[in-house]
């Protein structure tokens, strides 16, 4: 059974000075089973939207004015699916999942790691050869908020053996890519606390994971060492991060900035029954 979720998504910027003006992307708009989805963008601009090329729902927009800080809430409430575990199904590779076969510059591992994760599909099927590496990668990367930043790569997070769920989500998607699955970075939310009181607001976070081929879209959490189910709010997919930060952009002012995140998770309730898994 899934849930029914809130989740606020608050960004606030404040310049060393008065930017002229910015161009922004914004992709805090959950893929889920979507209820209710609105962002406030504070200087008020018009707001535009577009899918980009991996399907994410992206809200685009330019202050053209001047303004000392910009504030982004984003809201939404969805209605998320319950854990997603593998069927033993026939695997047939598709070639239209090339891309998500290669690698890139934030998901590349060296020689010997690419050889390492090849081993770990001898003799297995799949489903243990993608479970075989995400927990390859929780053993070795220790979830250290902090150590790293949004520019670390696979590689760099697998030699330093510290990272948070962006570098485990990358490390593992690049790994099961060598193994020869074709496998997607994912972006969201996750509830931290699956035993709070249902209208309980809790103080939640981004979070990344991971989904790979095999007959059909199947996801893994790395730095939980689970299954994705309902606590997971999916909101874009792509190659890496690169492809699917939650805001983007670039101003015309002071070469200083500070930036203040908060993300607020509330149960609201069971998902209908009618929703099914997503």
């Amino acid at each position: 059974m899934g849930w029914r979720v809130k989740v606020s998504h608050v960004t606030h910027t404040e310049y060393d000075g008065e930017a002229h003006s910015s161009y922004n992307e914004v992709r805090m708009t959950p893929a889920h089973h979507v209820l209710s989805s609105r962002i406030k963008v504070t200087p008020s601009v018009p707001v535009y939207t577009y899918e980009d090329y991996w399907g994410t729902t992206v809200k685009a927009f330019d202050v053209s004015e001047p303004h000392r800080s910009l504030t982004i809430e984003a809201v939404s409430r969805v209605e998320t699916g319950g854990p997603r575990k593998p069927r033993r199904t026939a695997y047939d590779p598709d070639p239209s999942m090339e891309e998500l076969l290669r690698r890139t510059p934030m998901t590349a591992v060296n020689a010997d790691l690419e050889e390492l994760a090849r081993t770990q599909a001898k003799g297995r099927d799949v489903h243990e050869t993608a479970g075989t590496i995400c927990e390859l990668v929780a053993a070795r990367v220790e979830y250290m908020p902090g150590s790293t930043g949004v520019q670390t790569s696979a590689q760099e997070a697998w030699d330093l053996g510290q990272g948070v769920c962006q570098d485990m989500a990358q490390l593992t998607a690049g790994l099961l890519r060598a193994a020869g699955l074709p496998a997607r970075y994912v972006s969201g939310y996750l509830h931290p606390r699956p035993s709070a009181e249902i209208g309980e607001p809790v103080v939640g976070q981004s979070h990344a994971w991971v989904e790979y081929w095999a007959g059909e879209w199947l996801p893994l959490d790395p730095t939980n060492r689970t299954y994705v189910g309902e606590a997971h709010v999916v909101v874009a997919r792509g190659r890496d991060y690169s492809d699917v930060p939650p805001l983007k952009g670039v101003y015309q002012g002071p070469p200083g900035s500070r930036q203040e995140i908060t993300v607020t998770v509330t149960r609201l309730g069971p998902a209908s029954p009618a929703l099914g898994r997503l």
